[in-house]
């Protein structure tokens, strides 16, 4: 039953993918005023679902700039990589991100070949985003390390502490050190429907891509579904945490209030994961029978503010490796600022 569920939502998606773009009525060009830049921070972690196991923890702090006239390099994957054309808009991103993965059983310190083993991911983030009327085309690159040089046993005990937490002992049986790399293509278009003259509306996300390296590959497929108000200068909902189902993260700061429900089904088909799988290049490191068909399923609700946005999504994602003891689940805050 995952298994189908996963491959439905990946031939859906794809083929709307593949197919002409979805009507929008009203589709507005994009907002060419919009050259103020958003700082987003994202924080997921299980314990918004009272657990501490497997994706225990991610952080991402990000730069993502107005809509302006590329640049240098930026301006050879909007136009050379991408096809921006004359009528498109450009943002170019900066991102720092943190995340840690541990087993279920945190109290252990000896090795637990059947869970999930330690991790930690350290990473800087590049992007190029091509916005034309209601798609996007975004590229992004990410490098960092992976293991003890990501610090995951620090920041993981540190903030056991501070919150009066049960020390995490096994973080000598850590994957190995080693750089990391990903480059990432990703597609999305919506139709958007508004009711009336009050800005209330409704509109669907389709949205695929492709993420080559040596930390993560794989194909992925996906929609989102919201409701709310304004949803024309909100596109694409919140960020998150890569490989997650993602908005862009930009908004509109023309608005005192905005507001919008949303949910989404993302399926992925994996073909190597590095937290699972271990090195490319190191057979010492941990390694369990992961499965290749991943489903995720979020919902939550965003809130607009003059030039602030808050978001909460709540996530549940299928088993990614086959000793898995149940679905992980956990929550994403976000928080964004145009200035």
């Amino acid at each position: 039953m995952q298994q189908a569920a996963v491959i439905s939502a990946l031939l859906v998606s794809l083929a709307l993918f593949s197919a002409t773009p979805l009507r929008a009525e009203n589709a507005p060009e994009p907002l060419r005023n919009d050259d103020l830049a958003t700082w987003s921070f994202v924080w997921e972690n299980d314990y918004f679902a009272d657990t501490d196991r497997n994706y225990t923890n991610g952080v991402r702090i990000s730069y993502l700039s107005g809509l302006k006239k590329p640049e240098g390099v930026s301006s050879f994957f909007a136009y050379d990589i991408l096809g921006a054309h004359d009528d498109a808009g450009v943002r170019r991103g900066f991102a720092i991100g943190h995340s840690i993965f541990t087993p279920e059983d945190t109290a252990a310190t000896a090795p637990l070949p059947d869970q999930h083993p330690y991790a930690g991911w350290l990473y800087g983030e590049y992007s190029v985003l091509v916005q034309q009327r209601q798609r996007v085309h975004q590229i992004t690159l990410q490098a960092g390390v992976v293991g003890p040089a990501a610090q995951g046993e620090w920041v993981q005990n540190n903030w056991h502490d501070l919150i009066d937490g049960d020390p995490v002992n096994g973080w000598d049986n850590q994957i190995g050190n080693e750089p990391g790399f990903t480059l990432s293509y990703d597609r999305q278009f919506r139709a958007l429907h508004e009711f009336g003259d009050g800005g209330f509306g409704a509109d669907i996300t389709p949205s695929a891509g492709v993420t080559l390296g040596n930390v993560d590959t794989r194909v992925r497929g996906g929609f989102t579904l919201r409701i709310g108000n304004d949803l024309y200068a909100n596109p694409y909902g919140p960020p998150r945490v890569r490989p997650a189902l993602t908005g862009i993260g930009s908004f509109s700061a023309a608005d005192r209030f905005s507001w919008y429900f949303f949910a989404g089904v993302n399926g992925a088909a994996v073909a190597h994961n590095i937290f699972l799988d271990g090195s490319l290049f190191n057979d010492s490191d941990p390694n369990l029978d992961k499965n290749v068909l991943v489903g995720e399923v979020q919902a939550g609700i965003a809130l607009q503010f003059r030039r602030a946005q808050i978001a909460y999504t709540y996530v549940t994602r299928t088993k990614e490796f086959e000793t898995q003891t149940s679905a992980q689940r956990f929550g994403a805050v976000s928080l964004s600022v145009k200035f």
